[in-house]
């Protein structure tokens, strides 16, 4: 299928912008213009927002009326980019929706901080959370974008039995780039990017390492159901498709969702393309599924 027009113009809007493999490229100026753009989007007023310890990690924590669940949120961006002030619009509206508590976490970034910290700094989130009465108790999810998609889903095998679901929109999973996608669907995101992301993240010894591969890992059976969405028009197409696959062989109930004619990125740009809004209330619907079947199991 071909682009969808709203990606396509997003393409040519961003044609001509330096890429990330310059030599010239400055991280830190493209991390501040990024909170710039951020502060200027519409945000949705949800009923309490924290910014909170969480075991030593800054995190933000939203509380929408009536919440009954958690969601730990990892923000997409390479690793390399964003944090929560980046994300806050989108995960404003996304708390709205799903009914749930969340907590965005700001974990380290590289170059300055490489792989295992982003990880880590997850995992000493979800400790945080079961010291918090207010939300210790609750269905707890994980949930992440792209790069924090995959820091979702090491943090959900590093926790067997701890999380209710796990949802993933276009996860960043194999840092060999052997999938067909990286070669038939990289509009807007070339490999080479896609590589340098790896580069800055970790070192050629830690690409086995399931904690930074988890398409490697022997515990994939182990997790809770799970939900993985995929753009059209992504490299990172298949290797989300290919993670679906080999949850429903593992026994995981899955559910693995492409949307047609996007590229990656659309999920927090609500403003930009049609599908964010609709990607958001599929996820979630999907835990008020759950919660709602945990509720009747309780009952």
């Amino acid at each position: 299928m071909a682009l969808h027009p709203q990606a396509r113009q997003a393409i040519e809007d961003a044609a001509g912008e330096l890429p990330v493999t310059d030599p010239s490229y400055d991280i830190a100026a493209a991390r501040h213009q990024a909170r710039v753009a951020a502060a200027a989007q519409e945000k949705v007023p949800i009923a309490e927002v924290r910014d909170v310890d969480a075991g030593g990690v800054p995190a933000r924590l939203y509380l929408p009326e009536g919440y009954d669940a958690v969601v730990v949120h990892a923000h997409g961006g390479g690793f390399v980019f964003n944090d929560v002030e980046v994300h806050d619009a989108a995960v404003r509206r996304f708390a709205a929706i799903a009914g749930a508590a969340v907590l965005s976490v700001d974990y380290r970034r590289p170059p300055e901080h490489r792989f295992p910290a982003a990880p880590d700094d997850l995992t000493a989130a979800v400790a945080w959370l079961a010291t918090q009465p207010e939300l210790a108790g609750l269905p707890t999810f994980a949930h992440g974008d792209s790069a924090g998609g995959n820091l979702a889903l090491v943090t959900a095998l590093r926790h067997p039995g701890r999380f209710a679901g796990v949802a993933l929109i276009y996860p960043f999973l194999d840092p060999t780039a052997a999938f067909d996608s990286y070669r038939t669907a990289a509009d807007g995101f070339e490999p080479s990017e896609a590589a340098w992301y790896w580069q800055q993240y970790a070192s050629p010894d830690d690409l086995t390492d399931p904690d930074l591969a988890p398409l490697l890992s022997d515990r994939l059976g182990t997790l809770p159901p799970t939900l993985v969405t995929t753009a059209e028009h992504d490299p990172l197409r298949d290797e989300g498709e290919h993670l679906v696959l080999l949850l429903a062989e593992a026994g995981v109930e899955v559910v693995g969702t492409r949307y047609l004619g996007q590229l990656h990125g659309y999920w927090r740009h609500a403003s930009v393309f049609d599908a964010a809004e609709p990607t958001m209330r599929q996820v979630g619907g999907w835990i008020r599924m759950l919660v709602e079947r945990a509720r009747r199991t309780a009952g």
